[in-house]
């Protein structure tokens, strides 16, 4: 109660939320103008010393082929998945949560169509890898499979995988 009347009596300082009076001071500080919370606070992250996780390219790619391997073993349990993971398919989330993404992989049946994947690429840029490798499915129609080029984009920014972004592209095999 007295912190807020202490607000009151200060010249142009009226009741407002805290979210605006913060606001106000990142916008007054030299060199911080208005950014969303949550990059204000990876820059935080990132400027304060002991904070950042030092994650190799190697781990970033060892975490991406666990997810493609288990698209073939129907078994997620090495897949380094972040809780509130996300996946994203032709625009549609295909995956709600890292716990959902699991699940999918050990017994969806979206993914025991698959009998197997080509060896992937992998390309790093800071925290995002990038795959692209071929699916091959289990069944065929008149000798001829129905299979798909995959170029999926993984956010791996601390050993965990949070965001999967996937473009596939479908051709014929015979």
């Amino acid at each position: 109660m007295q912190s807020a009347q202490r607000d009151e009596e200060e010249p142009g300082n009226q009741m407002r939320p805290a979210t605006m009076q913060s606001a106000q001071r990142d916008e007054e500080e030299p060199g911080n103008q208005m950014r969303p919370a949550t990059m204000q606070s990876a820059q935080r992250d990132e400027e304060e010393p002991g904070n950042q996780m030092s994650v190799s390219d190697d781990d970033r790619i060892a975490a991406a082929q666990s997810y493609i391997d288990a698209l073939v073993s129907h078994d997620a349990t090495a897949v380094p998945l972040a809780p509130h993971c996300v996946r994203i398919e032709a625009g549609l989330k295909t995956g709600l949560s890292g716990k959902h993404l699991r699940r999918s992989l050990n017994r969806g049946p979206q993914y025991r169509v698959i009998e197997s994947i080509t060896k992937p690429e992998f390309s790093v840029d800071g925290d995002q890898v990038r795959a692209r490798f071929d699916v091959i499915t289990k069944p065929k129609l008149a000798g001829r499979r129905v299979c798909a080029h995959v170029d999926e984009t993984f956010l791996i920014p601390d050993g965990t995988i949070h965001h999967i972004r996937a473009r596939l592209r479908p051709f014929i095999r015979s």
